[in-house]
């Protein structure tokens, strides 16, 4: 299990819930406005929740720079696999809508190669990508699977 799996917990969510519903009593005859302590507990995302949690999976062989859930943002920094260290990727995941469909999702890739010591560009194959889209899709799938049932 991702560590992201626990961003929303019942529990804890309750107990804000009753503390605010108790602060709430303790007005007394000075009705002040209470803080929404319920509120300030919640954690939410703008995308769609499993395609999130699939992508932050399938990408987590390389390193984060950037994982943004309200915008639906996910950048790697370069990865270079040990048995193939002259050749480096980088991923961006974007996802582009709250409902868990094929065209919410957009990866892009950009691949290196190591020449006389330096860093030059090299074409990413089509299919590479399309089949990083298709992990995630088929991973948030099953997530969703997993939540219904």
């Amino acid at each position: 299990m991702s560590a992201f799996a626990n961003l929303r917990r019942p529990a804890t969510l309750a107990v804000a819930i009753a503390a605010s519903l108790g602060l709430a009593a303790c007005g007394g005859s000075r009705e002040r406005p209470q803080a929404d302590l319920a509120a300030a507990q919640i954690t939410t995302i703008g995308v769609n929740s499993y395609l999130w949690r699939a992508s932050l999976d399938a990408v987590s062989f390389a390193p984060l720079l950037q994982a943004d859930s309200n915008g639906g943002v996910i950048v790697t920094d370069w990865y270079a696999n040990p048995s193939n260290p002259g050749e480096r990727v980088k991923i961006t995941v974007t996802i582009l809508d709250s409902d868990l469909r094929a065209d919410a999702l957009r990866v892009a890739a950009s691949r290196q190669v190591s020449q006389s010591g330096t860093w030059v560009d090299a074409p990413m194959q089509a299919a590479t990508v399309q089949k990083l889209e298709d992990i995630i899709l088929t991973k948030a799938r099953e997530l969703r699977r997993q939540a219904v049932s």
